[in-house]
């Protein structure tokens, strides 16, 4: 990304009091106990089976391992999966 580019989203964050994560489109996660995972700001869906799902994010990938997921909801930015959620980890790339 441009030098310009940069400096242009800090001072629109700055400017318009938005969160970081809005403009630098990190992911959102939100659980709700073990049991569901709602994922945005996603990039694409690598990989998906029972036990784990691997999930495109802007400079890297997200990984969710557990047992019996299920996927409940799938749009373009956002993914909603039950299951029994053991772990979610961040690889950078």
């Amino acid at each position: 990304m441009a030098k310009w580019q940069r400096r242009m989203k800090q001072w629109l964050i700055n400017q318009f009091d938005m969160p970081e994560d809005v403009m630098h489109e990190f992911p959102r996660i939100t659980t709700i106990g073990q049991i569901h995972a709602y994922i945005e700001n996603h990039r694409g869906l690598v990989t998906f089976s029972d036990h784990e799902i691997l999930l495109k994010m802007t400079g890297g990938y997200v990984k969710v391992t557990g047992e019996k997921f299920v996927l409940k909801m799938m749009l373009p930015e956002e993914i909603l999966v039950e299951g029994h959620i053991h772990s979610v980890q961040f690889i950078e790339k």
